[in-house]
């Protein structure tokens, strides 16, 4: 290698296996001059995804649950921008940024994708322009917004005849995502609607659909039964082998033939993974990237995957390792080692990794967790949640952050202020336009001039 010649190393996607890559050749290869090391992502910041629907159920301040991604590097360099297209053969990644969007290329010698996964909504009819889905920071915004601009909507006596829909919320999907999201919009919405005349809890219709026998089906039956009970108690109907087949303006479509009359669908029932990578010519299965136990991709050289976007073969069951955020910290960290074991020589080792337990927060201090096959429920369960990802939470600053937010909210009511993003009002008048208006009005021709000098 000529002296002046840099070993190129790129990363695409900065959640968290993208990023543990990168913040561990942060510590160890980025030290080495010869080295060139570049993270690709679209947003400038880490976003900790598990506490998403505390921001949309106003429990969390919106910033306290990302953090930016130049503060968590030192060494390796970052690149906000959009992955458009991936030359394999040239090893090139062609990327987009700023306002204009212009494109970039960036050659590399080494590639590691961990693009995650995007929204599916799989065709089904309306579902694309109505709704609601959870799995960005903006999502979480814009969901929150909707909540509080339905009550608002609602509470006005024009409106008293678009109550139902207005105050029908259909969450689809009983997994982690849909049941921590629904449990919590359930509280903030039957906290908010008291400080609404017009309203009143009994109004409100919350409904969880799920395709499956029970929810939380990773848990296992009892805790998922313990986590429909808890919610029936607080008012969230719960139906079960149902899906949702279309939504329309202002209503739902079933599987079981029911409509429901609602204008808020959240949909967290379907992933798949980026579709970057459907012009890859590797080998696939369901859109994702298929590696060998190292996360090398077979047949070309360089090339690495993990995270979402990857089927991590699992050396002990013969099956593919659960696409979570657990699996992806560590993916990250072992990629790291075995790339550092591939370019300076060494042995590459295997990924290998057992659950070690998952849980879920459903709402009035409470939650569900199988940690070593020991399953918790109730007030110890949802504590166990928060102190376990209070501690995986990025940077001193934002746990510190995220646990005032929570001492806070033993103390106070939720928010209910909506973050809108437009601008101020304005207008734009000549000076001749001003004087003469204000001659209209019979105002004194010295005191016009006065105003406008």
């Amino acid at each position: 290698m000529a002296a002046t010649e840099k070993a190129r190393i790129v990363i695409l996607g900065g959640g968290f296996a993208g990023l543990h890559v990168a913040m561990h050749l942060d510590d160890t290869l980025a030290r080495d001059p010869d080295i060139e090391i570049t993270l690709v992502n679209r947003d400038n910041f880490f976003l900790f995804t598990p506490m998403l629907h505390e921001v949309a159920a106003s429990d969390l301040d919106l910033t306290n649950i990302v953090n930016p991604v130049r503060k968590l590097l030192k060494r390796v360099s970052f690149f906000a921008g959009e992955v458009q297209s991936i030359d394999l053969e040239q090893k090139v990644v062609s990327v987009s940024h700023g306002f204009d969007h212009h494109h970039h290329e960036l050659p590399y010698d080494h590639l590691i994708i961990g693009l995650g996964s995007i929204t599916n909504f799989f065709n089904l009819p309306g579902l694309e322009q109505r709704a609601l889905t959870m799995k960005s920071l903006g999502d979480a915004i814009h969901l929150r917004n909707r909540l509080i601009a339905h009550l608002e909507e609602a509470s006005t006596e024009c409106s008293a005849n678009l109550r139902r829909p207005l105050l029908t919320f259909v969450v689809a999907g009983g997994g982690f995502a849909g049941v921590e999201t629904i449990a919590g919009i359930n509280d903030f919405l039957r906290e908010a609607i008291k400080f609404y005349p017009n309203l009143t809890e009994s109004m409100l219709r919350v409904v969880l659909v799920h395709p499956g026998r029970v929810i939380l089906p990773e848990l296992g039956e009892k805790l998922g039964r313990y986590t429909e009970k808890k919610l029936s108690e607080r008012g969230v109907e719960i139906l079960r082998n149902t899906r949702v087949s279309g939504v329309r303006d202002s209503s739902v479509v079933l599987s079981s033939g029911e409509i429901v009359e609602s204008k808020a669908l959240i949909w967290t029932a379907g992933t798949s993974p980026n579709p970057v990578l459907d012009s890859l010519p590797c080998m696939k299965e369901r859109g994702r990237l298929k590696v060998d136990g190292m996360l090398r991709v077979p047949g070309w050289p360089g090339l690495w995957a993990l995270g979402d976007c990857a089927l991590v073969p699992d050396g002990k069951t013969g099956e593919y390792h659960p696409p979570t955020a657990q699996h992806a910290l560590r993916e990250g960290k072992t990629l790291a080692k075995n790339l550092i074991a591939s370019i300076r020589g060494g042995a590459l080792k295997p990924f290998t990794f057992s659950t070690i337990g998952q849980l879920a927060a459903i709402g009035r201090r409470t939650g569900v967790a199988n940690i070593f096959g020991i399953n918790f429920s109730g007030f110890l369960a949802w504590w166990m949640w928060r102190t376990i990802y209070l501690s995986k939470l990025p940077r001193f600053e934002k746990k510190l952050r995220v646990a005032l937010d929570w001492t806070l909210d033993l103390l106070f009511t939720k928010d209910l202020v909506q973050f809108q993003t437009f601008r101020a009002p304005t207008i734009s008048h000549s000076r001749e336009s001003e004087f003469e208006n204000a001659l209209r009005r019979d105002v004194p021709a010295s005191t016009v001039v006065e105003s406008m000098s």
